[in-house]
């Protein structure tokens, strides 16, 4: 009889186990990211209160990287109190384009939260992209857009001396002006952090004894803190926007820097000014100096800076300005049009007298370009800086120009096609195909022409008229994108005579 019960707890326990096991397998093998698609997208988004949807490519290899972590936060966000969704969509499928289209998908990944069924949209998250991050990015926006401020404890807790936080100080939590200053913090919670308060005196800096209503920007540089006591919500941002940048950015690969996104964005028209210094120079610490005395001279102008020291992890930088290391220290200027400027190897006596000449409309524009080709015999015709007015806008001939990099796979697979094309026009004298080295050669005209990844294709009209070529890369998709817009006399092309059987006649 023992024996049997023992064999009874045995079977009890291996049962026991399985379905441990079992829930456990299931549990692993659940994905928590939601599914959308043209067909979905509106009814499960109307549903949510709150949905944080991924727009994505499969083919992006950043969207690759992602995947895991967002699923993996997905699932820590799913046992939160209160769960949050998260949902996918591939905004590259055809069906689906008219998804990103409306939403201004501009680029892959990119994370948007919904809230109130659809009806609200942030701005596009652009922080980090593990999940520890996303859960943390994701919780916050789950609470309120401001934080009631009680005591000086609560202060410490909730604000980071390392970033920026914006507190509205009031007699008492209600009229206009407090309401304006809610809406201000909904508006802006995916950049900034709000909290309010109705004692100064619990606040780590700026005058204790005012009793507002008031807004003040605590900040981690330059002055430290700001007041404002307009309570007009565009009044508001405006403050925002113009008080919380720094006289100077200090670069940094940290992809949740705010301040080094807003230099780089589109959005920031500014003349961009940039220092790079190797602090084992001698000069570095006075010429710093005079660079931050100037910045600080010209702040809330019409110049953004930017400071950069020579460590391995900034190097990135002068690749993306197309800069050599040996012309460091250096002082790098790129105005809104695209034209540049360079001071290399500079004296601290020279930082001064140099951007004064530049200020003044002296210094020359620097300009990168290889040598006019003495041969360009090939079918696709090489263009460089230098010739690119000649050969482009000024030949009168229909031009389709590729913008490419020596190293991108893309491109080289791109190569043979174009050479293709390119035999199809030979007897053509008003079709020109043509290839661009990037890497080599400033792009002219950079704010007509956006290269933002290997290969860009644009069409230039004989009558100036500028089109993003962005079809199929087949020998037939581009003959009949060329042929479509070209505006002098059409010619019978040749779609099956390929480099091969051309050689053979």
């Amino acid at each position: 009889m023992a024996l049997t019960l023992r064999g009874l707890e045995v079977c009890l326990v291996v049962v026991l186990l399985s379905t441990i096991c079992k829930i456990q397998a299931t549990e692993e093998g659940k994905e928590f990211v939601i599914t959308l698609d043209h067909s979905n997208f509106t009814d499960v988004v109307s549903k949510y209160d709150f949905i944080f949807v991924e727009f994505y490519a499969p083919s992006c290899g950043f969207c690759k990287t992602l995947a895991p972590e967002y699923e993996k936060a997905a699932s820590i966000l799913a046992k939160h109190d209160p769960p949050a969704t998260l949902a996918k969509v591939n905004a590259f499928e055809d069906v689906n384009k008219p998804i990103a289209k409306l939403y201004k998908i501009r680029g892959y990944p990119t994370l948007k939260i919904f809230r109130n069924g659809g009806k609200i949209v942030q701005k596009e998250y652009n922080g980090p992209r593990k999940a520890d991050d996303l859960v943390k990015y994701v919780t916050k926006q789950l609470g309120p857009a401001s934080i009631e401020i009680k005591t000086a404890d609560d202060a410490a807790t909730i604000i980071d001396e390392n970033k920026s936080f914006i507190v509205g100080v009031f007699p008492e939590f209600s009229g206009e002006e407090y309401e304006n200053f809610i809406k201000l913090a909904e508006n802006l919670r995916n950049d900034h952090s709000f909290g309010h308060t109705l004692d100064a005196k619990v606040l780590p800096r700026g005058d204790l004894s005012v009793k507002g209503p008031i807004i003040r920007l605590l900040k981690p540089f330059d002055e430290l803190f700001a007041d404002f006591e307009d309570f007009d919500l565009s009044a508001m941002e405006k403050f925002i926007e113009k008080e919380d940048v720094p006289s100077v950015v200090v670069y940094s690969m940290d992809p949740g820097n705010p301040y080094i996104n807003k230099f780089f964005s589109e959005a920031n028209q500014n003349t961009k000014v940039t220092m790079i210094l190797d602090f084992a120079n001698e000069n570095a610490i006075a010429l710093k100096s005079k660079y931050y005395d100037i910045a600080q001279l010209l702040k809330g102008g019409k110049l953004s800076f930017l400071y950069s020291d020579l460590e391995p992890n900034n190097e990135r930088l002068l690749k993306f300005s197309k800069l050599d290391k040996s012309l460091v220290p250096l002082i790098y200027i790129q105005k809104s049009g695209g034209q540049k400027y360079l001071k290399a190897n500079v004296e601290p006596d020279q930082v001064v007298p140099w951007f004064k000449k530049f200020l003044d409309g002296k210094v020359e524009e620097n300009v990168k370009s290889q040598a006019i080709p003495q041969e360009n015999n090939e079918p696709v015709k090489v263009v460089v800086y230098k010739n690119f007015q000649d050969m482009v806008f000024n030949s009168g001939k229909e031009v389709l120009i590729e913008f490419y990099a020596p190293w991108c796979g893309h491109c080289k697979k791109l190569a043979p096609i174009l050479d293709e094309v390119a035999i199809s026009y030979e007897k053509d004298p008003n079709v020109l195909i043509a290839k661009f080295d990037a890497t080599a050669n400033d792009i002219p005209s950079s704010e007509k022409f956006k290269v933002k990844g290997y290969p860009t294709m644009y069409f230039i009209s004989s009558t100036k008229q500028i089109l993003k070529y962005t079809g199929g890369r087949t020998k037939e998709d581009i003959v009949n994108f060329i042929e479509e817009h070209r505006q002098t006399e059409k010619t019978t092309i040749s779609m099956g005579e390929s480099p091969s059987s051309r050689d053979e006649l």
